[in-house]
């Protein structure tokens, strides 16, 4: 199972957040090897949204309703706002890479902590294209009602649930700890043509991948509690 840690390599915090991350992986008896991914930085935004043909698609301060999708976009706290879309391209450089190689990868984000064995053998036999590692505890808006309605469910991943209006944009816990599949990578990447460059996890949502993300019942990580290096 390829696995990755997307890490800033000119970021001490960083760097010792991907340590941790991967000795977590070695302390649960993790059968699979996390390997480094360098993040996308804000210097290198202008040269690869160019490079890959992209354009930002989400407000920066007032909101607006995505007319296509009936999505309601919600502008994100940003200081620097090319943080953001470097944490958007280090995301959908590993999705172009998933698709690419025709294999299911791991991608975790450095403040991920792996809390349990994440039985990865098990996830082919799942319905779902995406599935959640995530505790959503601390790590996404709403938390304790989609923890709550995930702990109602029965069976080894269960459907990453609803939590809000069907205007909201709403998928995995959190999105710094998941396993994608090929078709879920592809997808994610005519979901980016089509409707623009969105924050990783708002692309990500159940109103443009229904029946596509799930959850592991079992959580498998946590967050470190690191300083965000996408609002600061």
């Amino acid at each position: 199972m390829r696995s990755y840690v997307i890490t800033l390599t000119n970021s001490d915090e960083s760097i010792q957040g991907a340590r941790t991350l991967i000795e977590s992986a070695k302390t649960h008896d993790n059968t699979f090897n996390i390997q480094t991914f360098e993040a996308v930085i804000p210097e290198q935004v202008d040269t690869l949204m160019k490079h890959y043909g992209l354009r930002w698609n989400w407000p920066w301060e007032q909101p607006e309703i995505d007319l296509q999708s009936g999505i309601f976009k919600q502008a994100y706290l940003t200081a620097n706002k090319k943080r953001r879309i470097a944490c958007f391209l280090s995301h959908y450089k590993l999705w172009r890479e998933c698709a690419k190689s025709n294999e299911p990868l791991m991608i975790f984000e450095h403040d991920a902590y792996i809390t349990r064995r994440i039985d990865w053998e098990k996830f082919e036999e799942c319905g779902f294209q995406v599935i959640g590692l995530n505790d959503p505890r601390r790590a996404t808006r709403k938390s304790e009602i989609y923890h709550q309605k995930v702990q109602e469910q029965d069976g080894f991943c269960v459907v990453a649930p609803k939590i809000d209006t069907d205007n909201i944009a709403q998928g995995i816990a959190g999105n710094s700890a998941y396993y994608i599949k090929p078709a879920a990578a592809q997808k994610l990447l005519e979901l980016v043509d089509e409707y623009g460059a969105w924050p990783n996890d708002a692309i990500m949502c159940r109103q443009l991948m229904p029946r596509r993300l799930g959850q592991v019942k079992k959580y498998c990580t946590t967050v470190q509690g690191l300083v965000s290096t996408t609002t600061t």
